[in-house]
């Protein structure tokens, strides 16, 4: 790869910085997909020693790249989001990979089959961290900033997900907990 190869990668890579999500942080600031992105890295990083058969450092890459389709669609909430809207975004997604040095995009490419497929531990996990940050992100931000189907979803989503593991269950259990008392102080 040469040097321009690699800084168009991170020019398109920093429109994740400009897309805004649906969440809010706890100061009530629309985030982008580039805080979500490192804060699920960052959750995967530390899951080192309650997963040791699974390849974290894999685990971290599938967190960094995971939302790059949104680069090119912005970003769905996934309670919007169609089958349509998602092809759209792979499409558009391996589109740009296709361009990309055939190291790289091989390397994306096998990172995306793997993600998507959603069989290997390091799938699972990466999956996992997505949506519980999501729920996590949802408390900590402000209740006015919640939409009304929230309050529902913030209780319920992802435990379908987490049902593999017994800690990641129990992690899950342990955000819902925040989420009811968070909805029962109204703050």
């Amino acid at each position: 790869m040469t040097g321009q190869e690699f800084l168009q990668i991170l020019h398109v890579a920093e429109r994740l910085k400009d897309t805004p999500r649906h969440c809010t942080t706890s100061k009530g600031r629309v985030e982008s997909v580039a805080e979500h992105s490192w804060r699920i890295s960052l959750m995967a990083m530390l899951l080192k020693h309650e997963f040791p058969d699974a390849d974290i450092d894999k685990v971290v890459r599938m967190c960094l790249i995971h939302d790059l389709g949104e680069c090119f669609t912005g970003d769905i909430p996934t309670f919007r989001k169609s089958k349509s809207d998602e092809d759209i975004e792979q499409a558009l997604l391996m589109q740009w990979v296709s361009t990309l040095p055939q190291e790289v995009a091989q390397d994306l490419s096998a990172l995306y089959t793997e993600m998507n497929a959603q069989e290997t531990l390091e799938a699972k996990l990466y999956k996992c961290m997505d949506k519980l940050e999501a729920v996590i992100q949802h408390n900590e931000s402000p209740l006015d900033t919640w939409a009304e189907n929230e309050y529902s979803l913030n209780q319920t989503y992802a435990f379908d997900t987490v049902a593999f593991s017994e800690w990641l269950t129990q992690l899950r259990r342990d955000i819902l907990q925040e989420t009811l008392t968070k909805i029962k102080s109204g703050q």
